[in-house]
């Protein structure tokens, strides 16, 4: 299908299409004289076999959870380097690429293999807890009054560390610093992401966004780009913005792979999107991610600032920009793609094309969670994962779920306000006209 958007700018060096299959154009509504009386709103029909809005919610932060304990240990590697490590591609839950851990990479000393999740996970289940207990829409604020302290009040258990600690002493050098810039330095928290490393360190626990705002990409995207401002700028806050956009659009009930993508081509910005574009285009006519991950890479890398030494980027690396991208979110897309939505085929993709794999299947694994809800999530691994890093990877989206139907009750309550204050505003000038004549 080859998808266009008239409705999103077309970024520099962007090419013309996207290639995934049949066409499709994104509908541009016309200028008219005056408005068109809006037709009453019909449900989407829904398929009897539907996964409902617990499940795809369970799926997504569950799925998100095992991708990130699968890449974990090929974080940063080549594939060739994993096939040398392990005697072959990834297939499921693999120990340490390092059998000395502890020691060697002194600067991130973390047990990552066997089962273990990231930082990814322990950021995505923080956000949760914000939202259980703001139970509305977030904003960079509650980033400073909810997140910030859940990060350094509460000792939890860190698989990495095999240990009980402060979630601050586990999560990255980009993700300490909204905790030095909100707590330390009292920053505007609207503000406060403007010069962090850009990577995709926001994007990469949005998933919850997401799932609060299913089925209604805008308000994701919207919501995403509102939190991520205390985190991060440029692309590394519109990849936010696209990716909860992208999970949200995955609740939809016809939903498929090339529609998330569609959504996502239709928000994204500046390189973002032209990124976006490139990997998919490059994915749509290949059918197993092993003929993938070369094809993908070359598709991306003129959009992704660290090059191709991923330990050893160069001095233009992260740094604001209008025309990259964070390499993450379109490698997950295109694996979604790949593995058309499949999430052992797309998640498996994500984690043998190394990198910075662990969050690349984070949010892989949230999008195929989302599209077909818990019961895609191989029960082996997600078992294992749920027991080696002593988390309850259901609870989060069963609580989540219960947040995003109080929200969405509370929107509708709010549209209706509005819908009756603009109804009488717009009738003002009508009524004066006619008492005048």
């Amino acid at each position: 299908m080859t998808y266009t958007s008239d409705t999103a700018p077309k970024a520099p060096g962007a090419p013309d299409v996207l290639g995934v299959g049949d066409t499709q154009i994104l509908p541009v509504t016309p200028v008219a004289s005056a408005p068109p009386t809006p037709a009453p709103p019909v449900a989407p029909p829904v398929r009897p076999d539907a996964p409902s809005l617990e499940d795809r919610a369970i799926g997504a932060l569950v799925g998100a959870a095992v991708g990130d304990a699968l890449g974990g240990p090929v974080e940063g590697r080549t594939p060739e380097e994993i096939v040398k490590r392990y005697g072959g591609r990834v297939t499921g839950i693999v120990g340490p690429f390092h059998d000395d851990w502890r020691t060697a990479r002194p600067l991130a000393p973390y047990h990552k293999g066997n089962g273990h999740v990231t930082d990814d996970t322990l950021m995505t289940h923080a956000l949760v807890r914000v939202y259980e207990s703001v139970r509305d829409h977030l904003d960079a604020y509650d980033v400073a009054d909810h997140l910030v302290p859940d990060l350094i009040g509460t000792p939890r258990w860190i698989p990495e560390l095999e240990a009980e600690a402060l979630p601050l002493q586990r999560i990255f050098l980009a993700e300490k610093w909204i905790v030095a810039r909100l707590h330390y330095g009292h920053a505007d928290p609207r503000e406060a992401g403007v010069g962090n490393i850009v990577n995709c360190g926001a994007a990469m626990y949005m998933a919850p966004v997401g799932v609060v705002n299913a089925g209604n990409p805008d308000r994701a995207y919207a919501e995403a780009l509102d939190i991520a401002g205390a985190h991060q700028s440029s692309y590394g806050r519109e990849a936010a913005g696209v990716f909860a956009a992208a999970v949200a659009a995955a609740f939809m009930p016809d939903a498929t792979p090339s529609s998330v993508v569609v959504q996502a081509l239709r928000l994204a910005k500046d390189g973002t999107r032209a990124a976006i574009e490139a990997v998919c285009e490059a994915a749509a006519p290949l059918r197993d991610h092993e003929s993938a991950l070369a094809p993908l890479r070359a598709a991306v890398a003129p959009f992704d600032t660290v090059g191709p030494d991923y330990r050893n980027p160069s001095l233009g690396a992260r740094r604001p920009s209008r025309l990259h991208a964070i390499e993450e979110l379109p490698i997950a897309l295109g694996m979604l793609l790949v593995g058309g939505g499949d999430f052992r085929s797309t998640v498996l993709g994500s984690v043998n094309y190394g990198r910075d794999c662990d969050s690349i299947a984070t949010m892989s694994g949230a999008l195929a969670g989302a599209l077909r809800g818990a019961s895609a999530v191989p029960e082996e691994w997600s078992a294992e994962v749920a027991r080696a890093s002593r988390l309850d990877l259901q609870a989060p989206g069963a609580a989540l779920a219960t947040v995003a139907r109080e929200i969405f009750t509370r929107d509708r309550a709010r549209a209706r306000t509005h819908e009756q204050a603009f109804t009488a505003i717009s009738a003002i000038p009508a009524l004066a006209e006619a008492g005048a004549r």
